[in-house]
């Protein structure tokens, strides 16, 4: 009888235990799922690498990364924009060292960066490609994501020293690792269809303070080279963003008709129809997002 109970004692016990420790073990799990998503330092999100030993030494440590005051001095390996900033209101104009720019990928572009059938907005630009082609980088810099992603596939984000940082996307493979340094001209994935894609093809992007820019308007992508050897980025190259900020979209909801949305928004069926490039008799889909201004 006494073997029974200690034995009881010791079964409730462990399991207590058990639950305790599980708990912990959540806590934990749903502490390091918070992630850099705004302009404040989070200590416990930096990888190993970067992570000081104490918060005497971060800005020691930081400071080493590209552009690291002008970021500042974060480093996040997740967020491609964990920065926020609203870059349409800069009052001043930052001039670009352009002078030791290497194109991405020399090929044909296919997709601009603007509007994509009026209602969604495409932040880079398209360059077809053969599944394995080399992709290079733009410029010197260090790389901070090497990543997949559901939208971009294999994607690799870099910051350089000039301030700007680049956005690879869709690659079949990824030849760098966070935090490697590397320099313009030098191959640091290969070319691919991963991801929401089409087709194979680089989706190149280039960001100011996280705020992306017309490549076009930097780059010459009939010649592969740079406009200017010095570029200025000012409140116009950011315009787009207050276009962006006006749209209203309307979310199916079930029973949901084009003569229905039409009624409850004020937007006649037409307007609907070419803001989102449908017909009158396409099928919608419950949480389907239209555009409605």
């Amino acid at each position: 009888m006494r073997f029974i109970i200690i034995t009881i004692i010791l079964f409730v016990g462990f399991s207590v235990y058990s639950q305790s420790q599980s708990l912990d073990v959540q806590i934990i799990l749903q502490e390091n799922d918070i992630s850099l998503d705004d302009d404040v330092l989070d200590i416990n999100n930096l990888d190993s690498i970067t992570k000081p030993s104490s918060l005497e030494h971060i800005d020691s440590i930081l400071k080493l990364k590209p552009s690291a005051e002008l970021y500042g001095y974060i480093w996040d390996n997740q967020f491609v924009n964990p920065y926020k900033h609203r870059l349409v209101d800069m009052p001043d104009t930052v001039q670009i060292d352009f002078s030791q720019y290497y194109h991405a990928n020399s090929n044909v572009v296919t997709s601009d960066f603007g509007w994509r059938r009026g209602w969604r907005f495409h932040y880079g630009i398209d360059t077809r490609l053969k599944i394995g082609d080399s992709i290079y980088s733009s410029f010197d810099g260090m790389v901070r994501i090497v990543t997949r992603g559901r939208a971009y596939g294999n994607y690799i984000v870099i910051r350089h020293y000039n301030g700007l940082e680049t956005v690879y996307a869709h690659l079949s493979k990824n030849l760098v690792t966070v935090n490697q340094i590397v320099s313009a001209g030098e191959v640091i994935g290969l070319g691919g269809n991963t991801g929401r894609s089409t087709g194979p093809h680089l989706h190149y992007e280039i960001r100011y303070l996280g705020q992306p820019i017309a490549p076009r308007d930097l780059i010459d992508f009939e010649n592969y080279t740079a406009k200017n050897q010095i570029v200025d980025i000012n409140a116009e190259h950011f315009a787009y963003v207050k276009e962006v900020e006006q749209i209203r979209y309307y979310t199916v909801r079930k029973g949901d008709t084009l003569s229905g949305i039409s009624r409850k928004t004020g937007v006649s069926v037409a307007q609907l129809c070419k803001l989102n490039n449908i017909k009158t008799t396409s099928t919608l889909r419950i949480g389907q997002r239209l555009r409605i201004t």
